[in-house]
């Protein structure tokens, strides 16, 4: 009898249950191409990634009253667990007993110091920088440096997800509600040639492709077949072919506002042929595809003249709100927009994305994840430091010209002060230096939050006076504002050194007094007055007194702008793809040019 009850009260409960989820189901709104089986999926996957965001949200809240502890024993767990690896041995692992020992011991790295060991595991040897086997030989982007390869090992991914992605699905539909829906996502993302080490490990970019993850393959809009195509061209054609066939799209994903923005303008120059393609249900003749995957694409398309002449009709008013006018019940645009890529969320905001939510959830690198962003809603993105996932230490960044500068703790940190980060990973990293300047900006209980502002590499510095990107940026974007309808579509710039033996180029005068180069493209016209230049000189004086003091003396000429042609930052983007060998999911375009090459492509488009 009693079990007979027990049966009967599980049958209902899981009945109840059914019920439930399928009116939740029925309420959601719905992307027009998921099937039965893709919207079940949908819904499974949404409610575990939710289910697991809810846990692991309230686990970091109890971090943070004990980021010290925790640092400490992640270091410590690190250390005991490769004592016996090549690495570890070299520097007497077993000997270190506590964080003290740790920088007592070891110094501070760059990359240059751990090329041996990564040659080694690229060549098959195990045990060399971690006792765990290499997942991946990652490679970073490239851009505003040198490109290299490190080690991923698996634990990385899982950490990635419980305390990334998970998280920030948590407070994503804690801070906009209407994002719980079933909806598909389109997600900017490009899918790598496939290269593996010659003792098999694979090697590219650590973002992981969704034709790999089939678990989340039903939340984006582009099939399978199209996370297929290797070529970014294509891949964005179709990407933006499937997402405009869907008018109730939910989310725009990517991994930068740099791909979002390089998707819009995409768009804004093939629309004809997308509205085409869909009115005729066909993949482009003029795609350069493998005939199996056009065909395979091909079955998904029918011929949809309604949605064609409505997209048409939005297209020809003009892109300023583009987005909300072809999906009016798009909620959210998710990629990181801070640092460099500020620019392109600016651009996204004021134009193709206007009256959209923006929102950049990760600070993340090649290394590691390093923060979370749990405030959405904020105006300005801001990183809670993730105890579990690195161990942190700070470089005050007055200090970081020196070899083996002094490093603080978490707790040593002060809010409001500016630090070059180093971090130890669960990948075989030991005090390695980034590059990455950050601004603790204020604290969760023990735990710094911090503002990311720069990379080192991207300094301008002609006479010593260190011009970061970042306050290079602020004092530009006020001369910017100046310029009455004129708009900033794209900027970098240059030492006037790299430029001494561009001899193709003598028609352009150039001082011979150091001086900064800028290369602009605007908006809506190709002239700006000398004036209007002037006020970049006269903005950066103003936010660095250093450089000031240098133009005072005369040491540093002024600057020297330069309008180049539409297009040219696309064609310098396609430059350093070709170059640098990264993915398109990773390629920044760097604000300082460090290659004469680059400074070519962009003198030759001088208007």
């Amino acid at each position: 009898m009693i079990l007979e009850v027990a049966i009967a009260g599980i049958i209902i409960l899981c009945t109840a249950a059914t019920v439930a989820a399928l009116t939740d189901i029925w309420r959601m709104r719905k992307s027009d191409s998921h099937t039965l089986t893709s919207l079940l999926h949908q819904y499974l996957v949404q409610s575990c990634l939710q289910l697991i965001g809810n846990v692991m949200y309230w686990k970091l809240h109890q971090d943070t009253g004990n980021c010290r502890s925790l640092q400490e024993k992640f270091l410590l767990r690190v250390l005991k667990r490769n004592r016996n690896t090549a690495y570890g041995l070299k520097y007497k692992f077993t000997e270190m007993k506590n964080k003290q020992d740790f920088i007592k011991n070891h110094p501070t790295t760059r990359y240059d110091h751990y090329e041996t060991f990564i040659e080694r595991i690229i060549k098959g040897e195990k045990n060399v920088l971690t006792a765990k086997d290499t997942h991946l030989l990652a490679v970073t982007s490239g851009t505003s440096g040198r490109s290299h390869i490190l080690p991923i090992t698996r634990e990385m991914f899982l950490t990635f997800f419980l305390y990334g992605v998970a998280i920030l699905s948590h407070c994503m539909v804690a801070a906009y509600p209407k994002v719980r829906q079933l909806q598909k996502i389109l997600k900017f993302f490009y899918t790598p040639k496939e290269r593996v080490s010659e003792c098999g490990i694979p090697i590219g970019p650590s973002s992981s492709s969704p034709a790999n993850s089939k678990s989340i393959l039903p939340l984006y809009s582009t099939p399978l077949p199209g996370f297929e195509i290797k070529s970014e061209p294509e891949a964005l054609y179709i990407h933006l072919l499937f997402a405009l066939k869907d008018r109730n799209l939910g989310i725009i994903e990517a991994n930068f506002a740099s791909l979002v923005h390089h998707g819009f303008l995409n768009l804004h120059r093939q629309w004809q042929n997308l509205v085409e393609d869909i009115r005729l249900g066909r993949t482009n003749p003029n795609l350069d595809i493998p005939p199996e995957v056009r065909e395979k694409l091909d079955k998904l398309l029918k011929p949809d003249p309604k949605r064609a002449k409505e997209l048409e009709e939005e297209f020809i008013v003009g892109f300023e709100g583009i987005s909300k006018r072809i999906w009016p019940h798009m909620n959210l645009v998710l990629a990181t927009d801070t640092g460099s890529m500020k620019l392109y969320g600016d651009i996204l905001k004021r134009v193709f994305t206007k009256g959209l939510s923006h929102y950049s959830p990760l600070y993340a690198a090649t290394e590691g994840l390093i923060g979370i962003n749990i405030w959405p809603l904020e105006e300005h993105a801001m990183y809670l430091l993730v105890p579990r996932s690195v161990f942190y230490e700070f470089i005050r960044i007055d200090d970081s010209d020196k070899e083996q500068p002094e490093t603080l703790f978490t707790e040593e940190v002060k809010e409001g002060d500016v630090y070059e980060l180093v971090v130890s990973t669960v990948n075989g990293l030991y005090r390695y230096r980034m590059g990455d300047v950050v601004k603790v900006v204020k604290f969760v209980k023990e735990t710094p939050v911090v503002e990311f502002l720069y990379r080192q590499g991207q300094l301008l510095n002609v006479r010593g006076e260190k011009m970061s990107e970042r306050l290079f940026f602020d004092a530009f974007q006020e001369s910017v504002k100046s310029w009455q309808g004129k708009y900033l579509m794209d900027y970098c710039c240059a030492e006037s050194g790299l430029a001494a033996h561009l001899t193709e180029f003598q028609n352009i005068q150039i001082s011979p007094s150091p001086h900064y180069l800028v290369f602009l493209e605007l908006d809506g016209t190709e002239t700006l007055s000398e004036r209007e230049k002037s006020t970049i000189d006269e903005k950066l004086r103003e936010h660095h007194w250093v450089y000031d003091s240098f133009r005072t003396k005369g040491s540093i000429a002024p600057i020297a702008v330069y309008l180049v042609q539409p297009g040219t930052f696309l064609k310098l983007r396609s430059f350093l793809l070709e170059t640098v060998g990264c993915s398109p999911n990773q390629v920044k375009v760097p604000r300082v040019i460090r290659s004469e090459a680059a400074l070519s492509l962009l003198y030759s488009r001088v208007i």
